[in-house]
């Protein structure tokens, strides 16, 4: 009873406190009808660009859940001393919005590898698995051959447009891997990484296949200990063990990728002042690997010696923009998710603003009836949003109504991950925690070593050209299919033909016809045949 009682004056001082701290202008039922009918206005001002598109600038917010998005918007506003809610990211100024199934076809809940082989592929996979299709096994070398499928930026490529790729994590990673590598397994980042029977049996690791694969313009992220012989020292932390050379074949792909850019203007540089002292109107080539392993998150990170992410997506569309022909981008803020498997949500929603502020960028520096530019996420995270704060108040503060064991939690809190803290059947009471600071680990629900990933749709912004195609509810593998023909890439040329019926046989987006996309009668005559097998064992 006295729990009641203190819950129903707890709600009341919500209330009244809430309504204390509203903007005078907002108490005003004509400034909402005013801001309802200017944005009203904007959309029916709207119309649409068919044109083809000449770019396609495609930014990938690894785990930015909805949940991730909400939550980074208000934090970005907070940070200009704003209430924040109210607050209008880069990312919402898209005028197209849909939603995306990201299931794998083995899995209910994806990773970060099978979801990039849907939207840069084109097909849908199985878990740790990239660039194949659902016929590959994970970890199973032999799986992989007569199963590889293409990426968009090879069909972008193959069409006479630059291509690069800018992330923060290692280059090798499953996001950016996605665009140029065939591989049963994520973790085959260098051959060290890989089973004596996988290359045995003729399979290649990541890093040697970013090089050998297809002709990448701009390549920046992390990623240098993948790239040199076992043992190297790493030119910026060259007493720390862990960072040095991995490779077990004794190969250095940095310096083999200089020698095959002979006669191009290319740069291979690992730190800011070689980076910024990198000409992009005289660069034809660009290879930019500043840590051994996956950059710094943005709240960490040495402006004297890494570039920020707003940084690398700028130089690398000022190298790629130059090419008259057009050119593909991914541009991934990979480190979100890696925040969200620690549980640190300070560090994910300061990843996320820094990711916004790169897409502004790519914005101001690129042309919107010729360029269409794509914000999605992979996968979402279990962090979840709750608690009745007070507007205003600090998105990684703690709720003003405490729970029944009389504690007070966080806004911002995980359904699983590291962060579960139970001792004698008990939770931590933080009333005196801080956990507004970058190393606070919000609790968690379920004790995991690692938060997981968390299966409900995402979000995919666009505009630009053809962006009213990323609209609905769409499978993931789908996004590949729109941007190609938005750009008059791969192997769906009806765009730039002027057609707008289907008169291509999309076997073409794989390598292999017998995996994906057969046509109708071909599904017939397999069920028919199906269904006699079955018939004649029934019979038996």
């Amino acid at each position: 009873m006295e729990l009641t009682r203190m819950a129903i004056s707890t709600v009341f001082l919500l209330v009244a406190f809430g309504l204390s701290s509203a903007k005078v202008e907002e108490e005003n039922p004509g400034f909402w009808r005013s801001e309802a009918q200017k944005s009203l206005q904007s959309v029916l001002d709207r119309k649409l660009n068919s044109n083809i598109a000449k770019n396609i600038l495609f930014f990938l917010g690894d785990g930015m859940g909805i949940t991730t998005y909400t939550a980074a918007r208000i934090l970005k506003g907070q940070l200009q001393n704003q209430t924040g809610e109210e607050t209008v990211m880069t990312m919402d100024t898209f005028p197209s919005v849909g939603l995306v199934k990201t299931y794998s076809v083995d899995f209910q809940i994806p990773d970060s590898a099978a979801t990039a082989t849907a939207y840069l592929c084109g097909v849908k996979t199985n878990l740790n698995t990239i660039g194949v299709s659902a016929a590959a096994r994970n970890g199973v070398c032999k799986t992989q051959k007569g199963n590889e499928v293409t990426s968009i930026l090879k069909w972008a490529k193959d069409a006479g447009k630059s291509v690069g790729i800018v992330t923060t994590t290692r280059v090798q990673h499953a996001t950016p891997a996605a665009t140029y590598a065939h591989s049963a397994s994520r973790k085959w980042y260098s051959d060290a990484d890989m089973p004596d029977a996988a290359k045995n049996e003729g399979c290649t690791d990541i890093a040697a296949q970013l090089l050998k694969n297809i002709d990448i313009d701009v390549i920046i992220g992390g990623g240098r200990k993948y790239m040199t012989p076992k043992g190297t020292k790493d030119p910026e932390y060259p007493r720390d063990f862990f960072s040095r050379g991995k490779r077990k074949d004794g190969r250095n792909l940095i310096d083999e990728w200089k020698i095959m850019k002979t006669g191009k203007v290319a740069h291979y540089v690992w730190n800011k002042t070689d980076f910024d002292a990198v000409n992009p109107e005289t660069t034809d080539y660009l290879m930019a690997l500043f840590e051994p392993g996956d950059l710094r998150f943005e709240a960490e990170r040495d402006p004297s010696m890494d570039p920020s992410i707003v940084e690398t997506t700028e130089k690398a569309i000022r190298i790629l923009q130059k090419n008259p022909k057009g050119f593909f981008l991914l541009v991934e803020g990979g480190r979100i998710d890696q925040a969200h498997h620690a549980g640190r949500a300070y560090m994910a929603l300061h990843e996320t603003v820094a990711f916004d502020y790169a897409i502004a960028k790519g914005l101001e520096l690129t042309k919107e009836h010729e360029t269409l530019t794509i914000v999605m996420a992979d996968h979402s995270h279990t962090v979840t949003f709750n608690g009745y704060p007070f507007r205003g108040q600090s998105i990684l503060g703690k709720s003003p109504l405490w729970a029944t064991d009389l504690m007070p939690y966080t806004t911002l809190m995980y359904g699983n991950g590291p962060g579960h803290k139970i001792t004698n059947g008990k939770r931590p009471d933080i009333s005196d925690v801080n956990t507004k600071t970058k190393d606070y680990i919000q609790l968690s629900a379920v004790p995991t070593e690692s938060a997981t990933h968390s299966g409900e749709d995402v979000a995919v912004l666009a505009r630009g050209p053809m962006a009213h195609l990323f609209q609905g509810v769409q499978e993931q593998n789908y996004i590949a299919h729109a941007m190609a023909y938005a750009a008059c890439v791969g192997a769906d040329l009806r765009h730039c033909q002027g057609k707008t019926k289907t008169s291509v046989d999309h076997t073409g987006f794989t390598e292999n016809a017998n995996v994906a996309g057969r046509p109708c009668g071909s599904v017939a005559l397999l069920s028919s045949l199906l269904s006699v097998l079955l018939a004649l064992t029934i019979l038996m």
